[in-house]
């Protein structure tokens, strides 16, 4: 659908007329990928490292921690590629190292082709360079290597002239079964749904920075309803993908919800509801997701208060469970005044806590029967919540860290395992 971009020069968001000329510049591009963050993956370009002028390795990786980010500008090889996958990326965009010999080193659906392109011409060495291939010849050079492909059109780069939509629909049929994300002139948020409606994704950054429109202009425009009121079923997920219940949202209200960041939904019978507002269960909003048909949204939040359920209830389906509400309630504890129960004594004994890590992980590794297993694992379990919530550590903040090393590409070899155990030892 979008994917909003973050340029970085000299660590500054910023936006290049044509690929050369600065016109914009945007500031920190922190706060940035917080807002851009929450409609999906944001495409994040070092122009400094494109251009061999420098590099913002260290903001790059600082916004991988923030949202979901494709990388791109100045990976010139597999090893620099595999880095930044193994950093948190969920894709890296190769250009002039678009080629075979690089390609068959990384995982495909990790990786972008990108073609620049200026006249159907394909550019290269940040624009500078003309190579006489068209796209055309290109994307049939390199489908099969890669699962997308991104084809930015640097003459209209920057510039808000307008996408053409019967080249970017040819663009499509070629690039085969591979995703296609366009870039350079888009103005319109009907030209975003245009493109949205035949499969291809825009990535766009001046008409967002100098306002043209906004995300909620883009989701407005994709989105469609079949209901007689117009709204969109909206499901409610907290930041564990727990479904917490159901509402509604209007062109206003999802407005709302991206500009303030939190939970803001359409009643059916008293207009705009600003979760918590009355009550005190507040939601902060993390991110806003459509469904496949384009008529149900997913919102995910983080949750405050007694809960999402008018009844003082997690969820609407009844109490939470498991794990995570274990990691909740432990850190409720914290707050209690009640100093005779055992959680509230592990959390103010740290020896004690550290004590009983140990002892219930040795006994977890001793455990041979599948029950006698999940009584150990429970047990760990118990006290690793209790050593977050001494921490202040939330559950979602490990599942970050899990999901980013899922992420990676490199492995641990035995060897390094071994030598780390020993290391240990």
């Amino acid at each position: 659908m979008i994917l909003p971009s973050i340029d970085l020069r000299d660590g500054h968001s910023v936006q290049l007329v044509g690929g050369r000329e600065q016109a914009l510049d945007a500031g920190d591009p922190r706060p940035i990928a917080r807002r851009f963050g929450r409609v999906g993956e944001i495409a994040i370009v070092d122009l400094d490292a494109a251009l061999g002028t420098g590099s913002n390795a260290d903001v790059v990786e600082e916004l991988l921690a923030i949202a979901p980010c494709r990388v791109g500008g100045g990976i010139r090889d597999a090893a620099t590629a595999i880095r930044w996958l193994d950093a948190g990326a969920r894709r890296v965009v190769l250009g002039t190292a678009a080629r075979r010999d690089v390609l068959e080193q990384l995982p495909p659906d990790r990786v972008v082709a990108a073609l620049d392109a200026v006249d159907g011409e394909v550019v290269v060495d940040g624009w500078r360079t003309r190579t006489g291939e068209t796209v055309e010849a290109r994307l049939a050079e390199l489908r099969g290597l890669v699962d997308e492909f991104f084809v930015t059109f640097v003459e209209r780069e920057g510039r808000m002239t307008g996408m053409d939509l019967d080249r970017v629909a040819a663009l499509r049929e070629a690039a085969g079964p591979a995703r296609l994300t366009v870039a350079g002139g888009i103005a319109t948020v009907d030209e975003i749904a245009s493109l949205d409606r035949i499969g291809v994704d825009a990535q766009v950054g001046m008409a967002l920075y100098s306002g043209r429109f906004d995300l909620a202009d883009v989701l407005v425009g994709v989105m469609r309803s079949d209901r007689a009121d117009g709204l969109w079923p909206t499901v409610v997920v907290d930041e564990n993908d727990i479904a917490l219940g159901l509402a509604y949202s209007s062109p206003r209200s999802l407005r709302r919800a991206l500009d303030e960041g939190r939970g803001i939904y359409e009643s059916r019978s008293r207009g705009v509801w600003v979760k918590g507002e009355s009550s005190g269960a507040t939601q902060e909003l993390l991110r806003i997701d459509m469904d496949c048909d384009r008529d149900a949204l997913r919102f995910t939040v983080r949750q405050a208060g007694d809960g999402f359920c008018h009844r003082a209830t997690r969820s609407c389906f009844g109490d939470a469970r498991g794990w995570p509400d274990l990691v909740r309630r432990t850190a409720a504890r914290a707050d209690e005044e009640d100093a005779g129960s055992y959680t509230k004594r592990l959390l103010g004994d740290r020896s004690l806590l550290e004590a009983k890590l140990v002892e219930e992980a040795g006994e977890l590794a001793d455990a041979r029967d599948p029950e006698h297993v999940a009584e150990e694992a429970a047990d760990v379990l118990y006290f690793t919540a209790v050593a977050l919530a001494r921490a202040g550590v939330t559950f979602d903040a490990v599942e970050r860290i899990l999901d980013r090393r899922a992420l990676r590409c490199t492995r641990r070899s035995a060897v390094e395992v071994e030598t780390r155990e020993e290391e240990i030892r």
